[in-house]
């Protein structure tokens, strides 16, 4: 039987086989060869699937498997292409090269083709040049591949590359496809030895892309449904890492950050897989079987709860990973902006006039901002006359600095914290006072608690806290990851109640300690986590030995902190008697009332996308939740100062 075209692809029909293979280049056609690259994307995709029981093992062994296809692939196809073109194509000044995952050996099963053919100046003619990469790029589309391609000299990719960052670090990892390889090897050393030279001043740049990164796509291990290529501790991040090293301002993490980002390209790879297209968002919808092909599904547990189990594993799992990737850059960054610094002579204005160092560089300059802690180089380290192991209080000391001065941890810090004597149930004022001041400084609290939560120190502090670390909320309206959640409206509570009024240190203590308490009731197979977490506030806020008043207030708020948002949607705010129901459930108190509308508030505001939608920034305080919040809280208010309006049309009225 002879060839059928079927799309782009021509099919012969293979009797011995009893089926329809594609067909490749020793096949013959009616019009000609078949293209080297005919039926590539699906035989890209049979290189990545699972094994027979489900599970994706040895990713790395595939993705090396996919990689050597691909380029096998197109080499031959460039062979070919230059067979059928009209004129003679020459063997030195053109090549074809192949940048980003290809290049890096990590192409995943549903991975673009980043391609680019070099040529030195006026080795082919325009029109030349477009017949030839004719014959290239269309036979990839055909197959059905993503492509970005380019054709440029080599002092285009030079002119490039030092104006388009993202381009240069693309460049920093590149693979000769077909061609003049040494063409493609001078270039590529042509931009690194570049690269080198202007890291310097480019440093500041990389380090913004980073922030803008993590400011859009968030940190990966808070993530309920992260992109685990752009969130803070994704792909992303090690290619930031491998660029950072290539300029020699720091040297390459390895060990445990290797094996975590070989890990997360698995995940990867699996989010491929399961979706079938070029994707890195990992959806709820997708969750369940990119568990499964993990290997996280423990048999012995019963569906439903074994899919349950084995999505909060797998965002154990991410959280790990992104902590592990997100320290590596943090730490090479630190150390590239520390060469940066340190090569830079710290002669001081006047020793022009009166020498004091006999010329020598000064000594770096330690800002002492807590005891036992300074700032240097605009991040917090230990002070020369800090011990982390016989001193419990210094993780709070530098958190609270930090947060308050604004400024990141030193990672070496971090991990030298760890030493520290931590316990759980010996908290004196000074300790607890510093923890308040820790959790109302604002939107720093949330950097600051990221950092030493990667320490763990937060789980030290309060166990209860390990019960709903790394754990994905139930609710599709949540964006972050439980503990993430607790943190987020704690660092949007503050000190002024909603008539503009501020508490007083008792009551604004009671608040943000039920912001960073509210959800601690989120445990597995828990139904109510509002009265869960109620038993577990009083048991930690008495071991760390706040006073009673405190204690009863955030009980209060925490088992409550539900309960305005439920009245305010589902009950009728001109009702006396409902008012009246939520105002005794209060204890009639209106500044507990004033404190529960500012944690609704922060709650509601803080949430994120639904499960159908893909992650935006539009939160869940609508003008209508506000709205009809604000009016159930006005009702209850009124009802409690005695200010209810006589009005006997209102249902429940009593004169």
């Amino acid at each position: 039987m002879g060839p059928v075209s079927y799309g782009a692809c021509v099919w012969w029909h293979d009797a011995g086989r009893d089926g329809w293979a594609p067909a490749f280049r020793d096949r013959e056609v009616g019009y000609g060869m078949a293209s080297a690259v005919d039926g590539l994307k699906k035989r890209i995709m049979a290189l990545g699937r699972p094994d027979a029981d489900g599970v994706y093992r040895d990713g790395a062994g595939k993705r090396r498997e996919r990689c050597d296809l691909a380029t096998a692939a197109i080499s031959r196809l460039w062979a070919d292409a230059c067979d059928s073109v009209s004129f003679g194509v020459p063997q030195e000044g053109i090549a074809l090269a192949a940048v980003g995952s290809l290049a890096r050996g990590q192409m995943g099963p549903s991975s673009d083709l980043d391609l680019v053919v070099i040529m030195e100046p006026r080795v082919l003619k325009d029109a030349q040049i477009s017949e030839l990469t004719n014959k290239l790029w269309y036979p990839l589309w055909d197959c059905g591949l993503d492509l970005d391609h380019s054709v440029r000299t080599r002092q285009q990719c030079e002119s490039v590359t030092d104006q388009d960052l993202p381009a240069a670090m693309g460049w920093l990892d590149v693979l000769p496809v077909a061609g003049d390889s040494g063409l493609v090897e001078r270039t590529s050393s042509s931009i690194l030895e570049r690269w080198r030279r202007a890291a310097r001043k480019r440093l500041p740049e990389l380090l913004e892309s980073a922030s803008s990164r993590l400011e859009e796509f968030g940190r990966m291990p808070y993530l309920n449904q992260p992109n685990v290529k752009e969130a803070r501790g994704g792909l992303r991040d090690a290619v930031l890492v491998s660029a950072l090293a290539a300029s020699w301002l720091a040297d390459r993490p390895h060990g445990g950050y290797d094996d975590a980002v070989e890990k997360l390209l698995d995940v990867r790879d699996c989010i491929h897989l399961v979706a079938g297209k070029d994707t890195d968002l990992l959806l709820a919808q997708y969750q369940p079987s990119v568990a499964r092909m993990m290997g996280l599904c423990d048999p012995t547990i019963p569906e439903p709860d074994r899919a349950v189990s084995a999505v909060e594993d797998l965002q154990t799992l991410l959280s790990r990973l992104g902590r592990r990737i997100a320290f590596a850059l943090d730490a090479t960054a630190s150390h590239a902006e520390h060469t940066v610094t340190h090569e830079r002579p710290r002669f001081a204005f006047f020793q022009m006039m009166r020498p004091q160092s006999d010329g020598h560089r000064e000594a770096p300059r330690f800002d002492v901002i807590a005891p036992g802690v300074a700032s240097h180089e605009h991040e917090v380290v230990l002070g020369t006359d800090a011990h982390p192991r016989s001193d419990p209080e210094l993780p709070l000391r530098v958190a609270t600095a930090a947060a308050e001065f604004g400024l990141p941890i030193n990672p070496v810090t971090l991990m030298n914290l760890r030493a520290c004597p931590i316990r759980d149930d010996a908290w004196n004022a000074d300790a607890r006072d510093m923890f308040v001041r820790l959790l109302a400084s604002g939107r720093s609290l949330i950097r600051t608690w990221e950092e030493i939560d990667y320490a763990g120190i937060p789980g030290r502090w309060i166990p209860e806290w390990l019960g709903v670390r790394n754990r994905p909320s139930a609710s599709a309206a949540h964006r972050y990851t439980i503990d993430r959640h607790m943190v987020e409206v704690t660092s949007r509570l503050g000190r002024e109640g909603p008539d503009g009024v501020r508490y007083d240190d008792a009551h604004y203590a009671a608040l943000l300690l039920a912001g960073i308490l509210h959800d601690i009731g989120k445990r597995p197979g828990v139904r109510d986590h509002a009265s869960e977490g109620a038993r577990h506030a009083p048991v930690i806020l008495r071991r760390m030995g706040f006073p009673q008043e405190i204690v009863d207030m955030t009980t209060m708020l925490v088992r409550e902190h539900l309960t305005l948002s439920e009245f305010a949607t589902g009950r009728d705010p001109a009702d006396y008697g409902v008012a009246r129901e939520l105002s005794d459930r209060l204890g009639g108190d209106p500044l507990i009332l004033d404190m529960l509308y500012d944690l609704t508030r922060a709650d509601g505001s803080s949430l994120g996308a639904t499960s159908g939608e893909v992650i935006s920034k539009q939160y869940g305080w609508s003008r209508w939740r506000e709205t009809t919040v604000r009016m159930m809280y006005t009702a209850v208010r009124d009802v409690m100062v005695g200010t209810w309006a006589q009005d006997a049309s209102r249902p429940g009225f009593v004169p």
